[in-house]
């Protein structure tokens, strides 16, 4: 393929729910400049983006990248510590990735999908109680998934709140290294005061179940970090701009209440069309062919999964919201070794808290202007601050 001027990263997106300006006018493949001064690639295409997350002669190791954002200075990483599978290759990531494989059984899911569903209700209660206005952020995306990662790692009521702030405030991507750490500790102590509690007394939840794995405090303290990390901050910005999205394409949301296959097809839709993790970074182990070009060993590849989810060779009119898409195969939940364990789980939170919003204020409607809903800009993951709604009380 023709050489392509290396460019930085291009981060700024037009509107809440396009990716951002410029990306995939550069083609599927091409030069990325980082700001650190390392020259490596940019994905964005699907095809591609699927080769490279499945292709294990591509790390994830935090010690070898180079992020595409940043400050030229940012000082490398070091190895992921014990536990912290989400950024190690195999064979550490498959061991445990296994016993976390183990713990996410049926009977779980089962149990859990009517916990969700339960859950939804009484947050949805309190948004009617209430009345309207309401920020949909405040009273209903961000503390049903809290609510289901706590009590699915088994946290007690009592601690939740500090657990979920800390967990916050180490989303905010701009927020001073020092700070980030700081709130890390803390949260660190708090799971390592839960581990020793299941130790003591294990319950049917899943961090108890991990108790007996073999595991030491510290492996636990960071698998459960981390659940904590990635249940979160991903399913409460999907519930948030996702309701938005639809609250702005007039018909969208009857597939909604068209049933759970309709509805299931809607949600798959808004996974692929928000394209709310802003990119994935590996580095090449070896030298790899790819789209044409040679990727040197060493040398980071950043995949951009909102340009990937606008593939046009992929989805036919792909900046189209079409609810009864088959988006099957988007990138929303990753691809490959390192595809999102939990993603059966955010299916379940999606499934059952979108329609049921929908249906208990079949009158939902922006209670702003889009163009003043605050964006999250500086945060790891695309979102919302908040998103002010409101709806017709019951006469």
């Amino acid at each position: 393929m023709p050489e392509t001027p290396a460019a930085p990263l291009p981060v700024e997106r037009p509107n809440p729910f396009d990716p951002p300006e410029g990306l995939r006018e550069r083609g599927p493949l091409s030069r990325l400049a980082y700001p650190d001064g390392h020259l490596g690639w940019l994905v964005t295409g699907w095809a591609l983006a699927r080769q490279v997350l499945a292709d294990r002669r591509f790390s994830v190791r935090p010690e070898l990248r180079h992020l595409p954002v940043g400050r030229p200075d940012e000082p490398a990483p070091p190895p992921a510590p014990p536990g912290v599978f989400l950024v190690a290759d195999p064979p550490e990531h498959t061991r445990y990735r296994h016993l976390l494989t183990g713990e996410f059984t049926v009977r779980r899911m089962r149990l859990l999908t009517e916990r969700v569903e339960e859950i939804t209700r009484e947050h949805l209660d309190a948004m009617e109680r209430k009345g309207p206005p309401a920020d949909l952020v405040e009273t209903f995306a961000a503390p049903v998934p809290a609510v289901v990662i706590c009590e699915l790692l088994g946290v007690p009521e009592q601690a939740r709140p500090g657990f979920t702030a800390q967990a916050a405030r180490l989303s905010q991507a701009a927020l001073p290294q020092e700070e980030k750490l700081a709130a890390f500790l803390a949260i660190q102590g708090q799971l390592r005061e839960l581990v020793t509690a299941k130790r003591a007394a294990p319950a049917d939840d899943l961090l108890s179940g991990l108790t007996r794995a073999g595991l030491s405090d510290e492996e636990l303290a960071n698998i459960a970090f981390m659940l904590l990390g990635a249940g979160l901050d991903t399913t409460a910005n999907v519930l948030a701009l996702g309701t938005f999205a639809l609250l702005t394409h007039p018909g969208a949301q009857d597939a909604l209440r068209a049933g759970p296959e309709r509805a299931g097809r809607a949600v798959e839709e808004l996974l692929r069309y928000l394209g709310i993790i802003p990119f994935l970074v590996r580095t090449a182990l070896e030298d790899v062919e790819l789209g044409g070009e040679v990727v040197r060993a060493g040398e980071t590849v950043t995949i951009s999964l909102p340009a990937a989810g606008r593939d046009p060779g992929r989805f036919p009119s792909p900046d189209v919201l079409d609810v009864d898409r088959d988006a099957t195969g988007h990138l929303g939940f990753g691809h490959g070794v390192h595809q999102c364990l939990g993603q059966q789980l955010a299916r379940v939170e999606l499934r059952a808290a979108l329609p049921a919003l929908f249906a208990r204020f079949p009158s939902l409607r922006l209670a702003a202007a889009p163009g003043e809903v605050p964006l999250r800009t500086e945060t790891a993951i695309h979102g919302l601050h908040s998103l002010p709604v409101t709806w017709d009380e019951k006469p």
